[in-house]
Parts: structure tokens; sequence; C-alpha cells
């Protein structure tokens, strides 16, 4: 049986132990290294999985990255002694190529890059996959397994990495300041916050399940919500005069942009 190790037990990394075990995973088969002592005591009494230290962890087969950006130098100096070509590293690290890995790593380890996202948290990622030069399509094959367990996954070119993350990988929280301001706007129309949350969220729900089982395109979704002179044209006129169609669009070239300058960060 493959083993797996998740280096840096935190929210996406949990997540992901918790996926695979209701995939079906032996808890024997799963460990993951922590710093925080309560931290690792939560989480082994939570799923019944081994909490070791990173030495003990860089024997797995399957070597899962989950430590933000900028701590990935001192781990890679971890790694770099112990990490083999015949393991597969999975790196879920925003901005960092599987360049910067290989170049650390043994010669030919297969490196596969990650972006997910948060909604991994409720089994609702969208997690794209790259590989890297040493990477087979086993290895691919291998890691969308993996995060088939915890939502959708798709496979990228890496050189869209960085667009991944401005959308899927960030995504979520544009969402997230939408659906807060239009909760303000109902308390400024006297809607009681706990009610507004409600219908904004459903709302949000809902339009999401019509996305994604629908067959049209959001264009004509929102067509079919905006009557001729009706409320929902006089919101959306709104919207466009206010510019918020090209502020999304500048948020996620922000986005991708500031993922880019991660991976430039670390380049030697």
């Amino acid at each position: 049986m493959t083993t797996i190790a998740v280096l840096g037990a935190g929210k996406i990394g949990e997540s992901l132990l918790s996926g695979l075990l209701h995939a079906g995973h032996a808890p024997d088969d799963l460990l993951f290294t922590e710093r925080h002592p309560e931290r690792a005591a939560e989480l082994t009494g939570r799923y019944g999985i081994k909490h070791v230290d990173p030495a003990a962890a860089l024997a797995a087969d399957v070597l899962v990255v989950a430590v933000k950006p900028q701590d990935i130098d001192p781990l890679l100096a971890e790694m770099a002694p112990a990490v083999t070509a015949e393991q597969l590293v999975v790196s879920l690290c925003a901005g960092l190529p599987t360049a910067l890995f290989e170049r650390r790593l043994a010669a030919g380890t297969p490196v596969v890059r990650v972006m997910p996202n948060t909604p991994m948290l409720v089994g609702q990622a969208m997690s794209a996959v790259s590989g890297g030069a040493h990477a087979t399509d086993q290895h691919l094959d291998l890691v969308e397994e993996l995060l088939g367990s915890v939502g959708e996954v798709v496979r990228i070119p890496e050189d869209k990495q960085d667009a991944v993350t401005a959308l899927s990988g960030s995504g979520p929280a544009y969402f997230y300041y939408v659906v807060e301001s239009m909760i303000d706007a109902g308390v400024l129309l006297g809607v009681p916050r706990d009610k507004a949350a409600d219908l904004v969220v459903q709302a949000a729900v809902g339009a999401g399940a019509m996305l994604r089982e629908g067959d049209g395109h959001p264009a004509l979704l929102r067509e079919a919500v905006s009557s001729p002179a009706g409320t929902t044209v006089a919101g959306v006129r709104e919207l466009e005069r206010h510019g918020v169609r090209a502020a999304l669009v500048d948020a996620v070239e922000a986005a991708r942009d500031r993922s880019a300058e991660l991976g430039k960060a670390h380049e030697d």
C-alpha cells in the first residue's frame, strides 16, 4: 500500500487527510507533520492518523507539501538529503514552480504542482494539477485520484498555474466579498442581518448549482432573471455603471501577478 505523508497539517492538509480517509485509505498508511503539539494531538485524536517528525515522514512514498510558501526553504533543506527519485513530491504551495523542488531535491525526483482551494474543507475543492519534468502520467493519475476525494480536479500545463491560482485558488474570496457586500446591503434596506445572510447565501448556493447543472452560459442565466424594465436589470445596470466587471478582471490579474512574484522570490 502507498504511504502518504502530509507535511504541514493546516486547514488544507487536514482536509486532504480527512478526504483520503473517507475515500478508503487506511489510517496506518497516512502520516502528518505538525509543529504545534496541541494541534498534532487534536488531529491524531480526531482521525487516528499518526503524527511523526519530519525524518519519519520523509520516508513515505508520497510527500504532500502543504506549508505556506514563505516556509518552503527550511523544509526543502530538510527534504534534500532524504528524498529520492523513487518518491513522489506533491506541492500544494501557491506560486511555487516544480522547478524549485527539482533544483533542491535529488535528480529525477518527480514533482506535481497542485493549486487547490479552501472549499476542500467541505469536500468541494477545485484543484488544478501540473506535472514537472520527471512526473509521468502515472504520477498525475495518482495525484488526481488522491485529490478526487476532496472535490474536482483538472490537469493543466504548469505555465497556466498562476492564472489558475488567481481564478479558482483565490476565487472563493471574491465570492465571499460579493456575498458580504450583499448582506450589508440587505441590512441597509432593513432586513435583519441573520435573515439577510440566509437569503444571500442560499441565492449563491442556488446560483452555483444552476451554473454547475445547467447547460446555459452565465450570461444566458443572468438574462433569464432579467425581465424588461425589471428590478434585476436596474441592479445590473448599477453594477456596470460602477465597473464591477472591470474590477473583477483587475483583481484576477493582480492575483495572477502576485502568484508569479511568489515563484520568482525563490529563484536561484
